[in-house]
């Protein structure tokens, strides 16, 4: 049977000049995810949005031509959880633009909206789960998952740091043995720290031992859920295979 994962043709389009945007970078994934089956979002609606943003950043967006692709990548996201939860199974989130660095009322780093952040709150308020962690594995720090969440008695945000690839890895399983029970697991997977990216330190196939932590400790538990969304990873040579490798561990 076939893997499936969450993309729209639309996150083809080039919607502004940042490396997040750029063409053929979604193609670099596809292309290694062929015999993936691909699952089509809808887009969010505003309510969605409001359960992480003001009102004002919603104003902010929608005035902007990011607004319409922003909107489906939100979606994107909450069709990966809904799909964990509904079928028990792992989903992934193949989307653009990025969003760990949206928090409620400001935005940068080539984010508009909180994907994962508003998949989360929405699994929440519709009483599908009470408590959730959400794993951030990019290179840079979800400052917007964190703001979003520093004060909730629901969700804890934890960003993978390491000075050697041992540590990073060992660093997510030290995380999740110490963990106390949840309902669901959210990856911000950001692909930029590998070895041949921005960060230079993590190889491919670090990313499929992450991915296999996270799955053995979603099955130990029995009754947790996981999904994940994408984040960052600007090289096109090595993005695919280093998602085709996180996949492959985690699903």
């Amino acid at each position: 049977m076939k893997k499936h994962v969450i993309f729209h043709q639309d996150y083809y389009k080039v919607y502004t000049s940042d490396p997040a945007a750029d063409s053929g970078r979604m193609e670099a994934i596809v292309e290694d995810l062929h015999d993936y089956n691909l699952k089509s979002p809808k887009p969010a609606i505003d309510n969605d949005i409001l359960l992480v943003h003001t009102e004002n950043h919603l104003l902010r967006v929608k005035n902007s031509r990011v607004y319409a692709i922003a909107l489906l990548a939100a979606g994107g996201a909450i069709l990966a959880s809904d799909y964990a939860c509904n079928h028990n199974e792992p989903m992934f989130a193949l989307i653009r633009p990025p969003g760990h660095h949206a928090s409620p009322e400001g935005f940068w780093g080539f984010c508009y909206f909180n994907n994962i952040a508003i998949a989360i709150k929405r699994l929440i308020s519709e009483n599908q789960i009470s408590k959730a962690v959400i794993i951030d594995f990019d290179l840079h720090f979800g400052d917007g998952t964190h703001n979003t969440f520093r004060n909730s008695q629901n969700v804890e945000y934890y960003h993978v740091e390491g000075r050697s690839r041992d540590q990073f890895v060992q660093n997510v399983r030290r995380f999740l043995s110490d963990l106390s029970e949840v309902d669901i697991i959210g990856v911000s997977a950001g692909f930029d720290r590998h070895e041949k990216d921005w960060g230079g330190l993590l190889t491919t196939e670090d990313y499929k031992s992450i991915g296999k932590i996270i799955r053995e400790y979603s099955e130990d538990q029995g009754s947790c859920r996981r999904f994940g969304v994408l984040e960052g990873g600007y090289n096109h040579y090595v993005l695919g295979k280093n998602v085709r490798a996180f996949l492959d561990g985690f699903y």
